[in-house]
């Protein structure tokens, strides 16, 4: 059974590194994309979790998959030339888990804010919950364009070890994560908000999680974004390895309008 902090500290060590006081982060690609309504997205290597559905497990995973180590002004660099190239103000950190590397990321994060940027961070929020604060380091930001979505791995305890491999406790950290940010001043529903991996459980599960996250904010109940799997080959791939069945599931040519 996975336990996702020991892997963060391991996978830490690999993707992230130290030259003249100044902090790298591994990464494999940087694009353009269509969520949020146009996003230009930096794409991490290295996870704590082992989702079996993972859509960049190849790299995520891995963390001596092929990529670069760049420090937060190469990263910002890199977004911000794409997003001029293709008039986006908004920036995104992706793939992989980007809370490991902390200090990077708050890097970046400072880099892009104080440009004018909306800077969307995607996290599974083990490390947010599980370390308090780190959570209030990002809650100074509020007000400042930024959007935090905290990837829930399933409606319950048992189906998030079902789908990651990892202890059930820390399911329970995930939620902990949306507290803690919450608390640290960042408005739910829109700095911070829940996304829910519904594939495996549409229904039950569904009303089982808003009651849940009305307990921490009812407005974090309200903005769920609803996350289903996207029948990529190589997550098809990853699917048969791991012998796990969605009940809903949607082709990259089918998406509905609300996903994007």
């Amino acid at each position: 059974m996975i336990d996702p902090i020991f892997l963060t500290n391991k996978i830490e060590k690999l993707v992230t590194k130290k030259q003249d006081n100044v902090e790298y982060r591994k990464y494999y690609r940087f694009r353009k994309d269509r969520w949020y309504g146009g996003v230009v997205t930096g794409d991490v290597i290295g996870c704590n979790l082992r989702c079996k559905f993972c859509w960049a497990w190849k790299f995520s995973w891995n963390p001596h998959a092929k990529g670069e180590y760049l420090n937060s002004h190469q990263v910002f660099s890199r977004l911000t030339s794409l997003a001029r190239k293709y008039r986006i103000r908004q920036l995104r950190l992706s793939g992989g888990e980007p809370t490991i590397g902390f200090n990077h990321l708050l890097e970046l994060i400072n880099l892009a804010t104080e440009s004018g940027f909306h800077f969307i961070l995607e996290t599974n929020g083990i490390i947010l919950g599980t370390y308090k604060e780190l959570a209030y380091r990002l809650g100074k930001y509020h007000g400042q364009g930024i959007e935090i979505r905290v990837s829930i791995k399933g409606t319950s305890p048992e189906e998030f070890t079902q789908l990651t491999g990892a202890r059930q406790e820390y399911w329970y950290v995930q939620l902990r994560a949306l507290r803690n940010l919450v608390e640290a001043g960042l408005e739910p529903g829109e700095e911070v908000y829940a996304a829910v991996m519904l594939s495996f459980n549409p229904d039950k599960g569904l009303t089982r999680i808003k009651r849940i996250l009305s307990n921490i904010d009812k407005k974090l109940a309200e903005t769920i974004d609803k996350e289903y799997i996207i029948l990529y080959p190589h997550v098809i791939e990853l699917l048969k390895r791991t012998r796990l069945k969605p009940k809903i599931a949607y082709k990259p040519n089918e998406i509905p309008d609300e996903m994007i």
